[in-house]
């Protein structure tokens, strides 16, 4: 560099896009907390003692063993996903009442990448998406790259009619996009959304025109209660099949075998996942070749067990996170039940700042969470945090809620 030259000052060359991408408040928070002494109930990360860790690295063992698999699996994969994969979801799907075939279905990195790239397929900046109060962060970061307005779906506490809905998405600039809901086991919440409140979204989305974004990850990790039809197949009971509905279904194999292989699925009309497949071949041409393979033996070997497993071993957490927040925490505090899925909604007395509470919860009690507000697309919900109990053993679940609420007693007090 010459004495005229300066640094390239790169703030100036970002896209004014970037303004609205922020960093995960989960994520960051991991940072910190990455200490042996301190009882984390902040990331939904899938207990390792469940991955199929044997399994898996016969699978890997298999496929190096035999030439010409090894050969395809080191390859690229055509765009839309391995054929064996697809048609496995295909059998999945028909079991929860979504009669499908391969062209409905696109293997993704994740459902996370799936929700980028539906993002970037409906948003425009100023056009508006309707989403839960509160609901999935990575939604919102998915989401907000678009610079969309965001709107909250409506309760039964809600009296707004959808003109009303049109009205607002109008004003802001833009058009009404999609309604976005994890309707089994919300992240944050916890919260099923029992079948007449499904129908009632569906007729909701149809006097909008708009479709529906189901994201369904949780959906297999069901401990108590009767399951509830998904709304892909409520619509397409009603609608006539799969290409006349408008539910766009996300799924994951993550939180019933593994992360770290990122593989998930969008199930949807094939208009739809023509244009998303247009989307993956220009983000990154295809997903892990032998990644895919080796989920797709695993879900045709061991789906079902795997999922058994993890019920019961989830189970156990939850009801001990459960019978520890009905013993330790202080009267004003209240917390979901949830029937399934990673997560439990704490809500504090008004007055009370999760986010304000958080250092000092890390620091003195050694306990570590997500504060709600994070969950909400307009920065509300200051007196809500989330807990997991996915992660920390059932040994350690105890005393850390013993001491969040001798802190958040003190706070009250």
């Amino acid at each position: 560099m010459t004495s005229q030259e300066t640094p390239l000052d790169w703030g100036t060359r970002y896209a004014a896009r970037m303004a609205g991408m922020k960093a995960s408040e989960i994520r960051e928070l991991l940072k910190l907390v990455d200490q042996p002494d301190i009882v984390s109930f902040a990331g939904g990360i899938p207990d390792p003692a469940l991955f199929p860790q044997a399994e898996i690295a016969q699978i890997y063992a298999q496929i190096c063993g035999d030439r010409a698999q090894f050969d395809a699996a080191l390859q690229y994969s055509v765009s839309e996903g391995d054929a064996g994969l697809r048609q496995w979801i295909v059998g999945y799907m028909a079991k929860r009442d979504v009669v499908c075939g391969p062209e409905n279905i696109l293997i993704t990195n994740g459902s996370q990448q799936a929700l980028e790239f539906l993002g970037r397929m409906f948003l425009s900046p100023k056009d508006t998406a309707l989403v839960e109060a509160p609901t999935y962060l990575g939604a919102l970061q998915a989401f907000s790259a678009m610079e969309p307005v965001y709107d909250t779906l409506p309760t039964g506490a809600t009296n707004r009619t959808a003109a009303s809905y049109r009205d607002t998405a109008e004003a802001a600039g833009g058009g009404l996009k999609f309604a976005y809901v994890v309707p089994d086991f919300a992240n944050p919440t916890g919260h099923t959304l029992n079948i007449g409140e499904r129908r009632e979204l569906l007729q909701f989305a149809r006097d909008l025109d708009i479709p529906v974004i189901e994201d369904s990850p949780y959906v297999a990790l069901r401990y108590d209660g009767e399951e509830v039809p998904m709304l892909q197949a409520l619509d397409c009971a009603e609608q006539g099949g799969i290409e006349a509905s408008r539910v766009v279904s996300l799924g994951s194999f993550s939180k019933v075998f593994t992360p770290g292989l990122r593989v998930g699925w969008i199930c949807a009309p094939s208009d739809v996942i023509g244009k998303v497949t247009l989307m993956k071949q220009a983000s990154d041409l295809s997903s892990s070749a032998i990644n895919q393979r080796v989920i797709a033996t695993l879900a045709s070997t061991r789906f079902d067990q795997q999922v058994a497993e993890g019920i019961a071993h989830y189970r156990e957490k939850r009801d001990a996170m459960l019978s520890a927040l009905e013993q330790h925490m202080p009267k004003g505090v209240k917390w979901s039940k949830p029937e399934g899925g990673l997560f439990i909604w704490v809500t504090l007395p008004e007055g009370l700042d999760a986010t304000a509470l958080l250092q000092q919860s890390v620091e003195e009690a050694r306990v570590a969470y997500v504060p709600g507000h994070a969950f909400y697309a307009d920065g509300s919900g200051r007196n809500t945090l989330r807990l997991s109990f996915s992660l920390p053993p059932v040994s350690a679940i105890e005393g850390g809620i013993a001491k969040l609420g001798a802190l958040l007693r003190g706070a009250i007090e």
